[in-house]
Parts: structure tokens; C-alpha cells; sequence
């Protein structure tokens, strides 16, 4: 089937992202983050980025993603091109579909901003490695090449085998016949349906009520990246792969405003010894209390936040002349207290941690950052990851980040950390 869509010279190009706050198989899903990065608000970043977007809505029932859509808004600069739309609880259950979040966010944006998409997106949160160029992929066949729909797919060699054994009395091959075995190379190149990004012409969309209708373009996606989370083990191999496949780079000065350290295991490298007289004793390291005079000069907010009670950590503090908070039970309470005392928002915020008690934190900061001995949880759940161990000049590498390498503010792009 040929195109049927007539392109127009500057299409208005909305991308919707239902994010409900129900999920079964994973709770809180939307929320859930990778690469220390909440799902949806991954998706809001793909979206923004992409060149072919005009304008980004959130469909959700639930504050806490609209409050995290509307901070990943924020955090690029684009709050106003990030729209919330409240789903009603007739659309926001298991049984409602996609479509019907995407048709009722689309009248919602049209209805208050007295404007006509020409063309809307569906961008799922559950793909997280959804990519600009896939975005910009289905919206300009549909914007630029008048496709009616298109959808990201991937190229797929498996044999599909189904158990018929209930019906038939046989299992048996769905995409081949199980009496032939064909090379690959003689094989027919089957593509699955990614599940991250699709397009559709609204006229057509609103008449049909499908995503697909007409002649449906097929853009292909790296088959690295297809990876949708249903489940808990979905998730923990998102969290293992973002490592690999998310390009975002390290932290510059421009994007903090406070530095929150852990100390146990980040500041040290995580042994106590003990004296006769049971006195604790650590060992930190000099580089990390140049690094840290360093960020105090560049006129970044600093506070050392530790569930420790032992005065050397107090006794620290005073020597590199930042405030503490020592003896925390809940780091996180402490920390967003504390953000909102100095008027810090929690986004701009850096935190260094290395254990799971640093979890919480990680949740509410914007650049979760766990040094290269923190525990694997941690190290999944941070936006970043140092190549020095805790207690070796980890903080002093996190310093030469934001102001580069001599700590004087001028900054250069390091290239032996790892970055996610």
C-alpha cells in the first residue's frame, strides 16, 4: 500500500507518554529507575530531544510522575514543552488501552492550547533505551514522507515455535516449517515490533482509533537497544545493560548547584581499625580534601550526610570546613530537608554514595553518582560511576568533572570514567 497522508510544511508533531501509576508486575514502574533515571522521565529526555517534536504530553493518574515528567522538563530547559494531562480513571486501569490515553491526551492538548497536531506519537516509558533517532524515525515518515503510521521494529532471525499440543496434538514452527532448517542467509528477514515508538496521522488516527491504519512505514532500531520491562528481571537487566547503551555524559559545573557526600566507603575506603581501646580510626584520602577545597572556592553548595555516629566524621567535616549531618537515620528526609532550607533544587543536586542506605538519595537527587567500589545495586541505580574506589581520590575525580582536571573551573571532557 502506498502513502495516503499528505506531509505538511511545518507539522505540528505531538509525543504522548501514558505513564500510569498501576502496575502489577512491577510497582511503581514508571518510576523505576535506570541509569538513575526515573522511566518516564528517560522517555520525556528521548522526546525532547528528538528534532521532529513539537511538544511532549504525560498522561498519568499519579503526582509523583507528573512531578518527575515535569522535573526531567526542567532539568534541559524545556519545562514548557512538557505538558501534563490527568487520566481519568476510566483509561488508567490494567484493561484500558494505549490508545484511548493517546486519544484523550491529544483533545487535551488541543483543547488548551487552541492548536491542531498534524501528527501524535505514541513513546512508551517501558522501552528504556528508546532513542532520539527512533523518535525522529516514525515521526518524519508520517510528518515528512505521508505515511499513515509507523513503528519502530528490529531486525529478528528466531524460530517462533508454539505449543498446539492442547488443540493439534503437536508443537510446531509459527515463522518456519519444522521439517526445514534454512540457512539465515536463506531465510526471509523477519522484523518484531519494538514496542518503544509509534506514529500516526491524527486525522486518520481519530477516525480509525488504532495506531495502525493505512500504509504503516517500518523503522528499524538497533536489536541492542529492544528490551521492554514487564517485570522485575526486565528491570534488572535494563539497570545492567544502561552501562552499555545510555550516552549521557558526566556532570559539568552548569549542571550543579550542591554536592551532598557520603562518607563511609566513599570518603574511605570502607575499613575501620580499631584500637585497644576500641577507638575507630579511617583513612581518607588528601587528593579528595583538595578536590573538595576546589568545589567549596567554585561556590558549590557541599554537605557530608552519613548514618554514622562515630565523631571522626564530625571531626572530618570541620577539617575540610563543610557541614554534616551525621547519625541519619533516613538520608533521604535529611537531604530533601535540607535542599529545600537552602533552596536547592533536589535535580541540581550531585550525591555520592556507594551502599544501598545511599538508594533513597539516589531516588531524590538528580545526579546519583556511585564510586567504582560501591555495592552492584548502587552502581546499577547511578546516573555515573567513578573509576577511582571509594577512599582512593574517587571525590577528587568528581571534582575534576565539574571544574576539570586542575580544579581551577576550566573545564575539559575526562575520558577514563565510565558514564551512563
Amino acid at each position: 500500500m502506498t502513502p495516503t497522508s499528505t506531509p505538511k510544511p511545518n507539522p505540528t508533531v505531538l509525543a504522548v507518554i501514558p505513564a500510569r501509576g498501576g502496575s502489577k508486575g512491577v510497582p511503581a514502574k514508571n518510576l523505576a529507575q535506570v541509569g538513575g533515571i526515573p522511566l518516564v522521565a528517560r522517555a520525556v529526555r528521548a522526546c525532547l530531544s528528538a528534532r521532529e517534536v513539537t511538544d511532549v504530553v504525560v498522561t498519568t493518574d499519579d503526582a509523583a510522575i507528573a512531578d518527575a515528567a515535569r522535573a526531567a522538563g526542567g532539568a534541559l530547559g524545556a519545562t514548557e514543552r512538557v505538558h501534563l494531562v490527568q487520566r481519568p480513571p476510566a483509561i488508567a486501569g490494567d484493561t484500558a488501552t494505549s490508545e484511548a490515553a493517546v486519544l484523550h491526551a491529544l483533545d487535551a492538548y488541543e483543547a488548551m492550547h487552541e492548536r491542531t497536531a498534524d501528527v501524535v506519537l505514541l513513546v512508551q516509558c517501558t522501552s528504556p533505551f528508546v532513542t532520539r533517532e527512533d523518535i525522529d524515525g516514525v515521526a518524519a515518515a508520517v510528518a515528512r514522507d505521508g505515511a499513515d503510521t509507523a513503528v519502530t521494529v528490529a531486525p529478528f532471525h528466531g524460530f517462533i515455535w508454539r505449543d498446539g499440543s492442547a488443540v493439534e496434538d503437536d508443537t510446531y514452527g509459527v515463522n518456519h516449517d519444522k521439517a526445514v532448517r534454512p540457512r539465515r542467509q536463506d531465510r526471509p528477514q523477519d522484523l518484531l515490533e519494538t514496542g518503544a515508538a509509534y506514529a500516526m496521522d491524527v486525522e486518520g488516527f481519530r477516525a480509525h482509533r488504532h495506531r495502525f491504519f493505512g500504509h504503516t512505514a517500518l523503522v528499524t532500531t538497533d536489536p541492542a537497544r529492544v528490551l521492554e520491562i514487564d517485570d522485575p528481571h526486565d528491570l534488572a537487566r535494563a539497570r545492567a545493560l544502561a552501562p552499555l547503551l545510555d550516552p549521557s555524559p558526566l556532570p559539568t559545573r552548569e549542571d550543579i548547584d550542591a554536592v551532598v557526600l557520603d562518607f563511609d566507603g566513599t570518603q574511605t575506603d570502607d575499613r575501620v581499625l580499631i584500637d585497644s581501646d576500641g577507638r575507630e580510626i579511617v583513612a581518607v584520602h588528601r587528593g579528595d580534601g583538595l578536590g573538595i577545597a576546589a568545589l567549596r572556592r567554585a561556590g558549590l553548595d557541599l554537605l557530608i550526610l552519613s548514618t554514622e555516629q562515630n565523631p571522626v566524621v564530625a571531626a572530618r567535616a570541620n577539617k575540610l570546613k563543610i557541614p554534616v549531618l551525621h547519625g541519619i537515620d533516613r538520608k533521604d528526609l535529611a537531604l530533601k530537608q535540607w535542599c529545600d532550607e537552602h533552596g536547592i533544587a533536589p535535580e541540581r543536586v550531585l550525591y555520592v554514595g556507594n551502599d544501598v542506605n545511599d538508594l533513597p538519595c539516589f531516588a531524590l537527587a538528580g545526579w546519583p553518582v556511585a564510586v567504582a567500589s560501591a555495592h552492584d545495586s548502587v552502581r546499577a541505580a547511578a546516573r555515573a560511576v567513578t573509576t577511582t574506589p571509594g577512599g582512593f581520590g574517587a571525590i577528587r575525580e568528581i571534582a575534576a568533572w565539574l571544574l576539570g582536571p586542575t580544579l581551577t573551573g576550566h573545564l575539559s571532557t575526562p575520558t577514563n570514567s565510565t558514564t551512563k
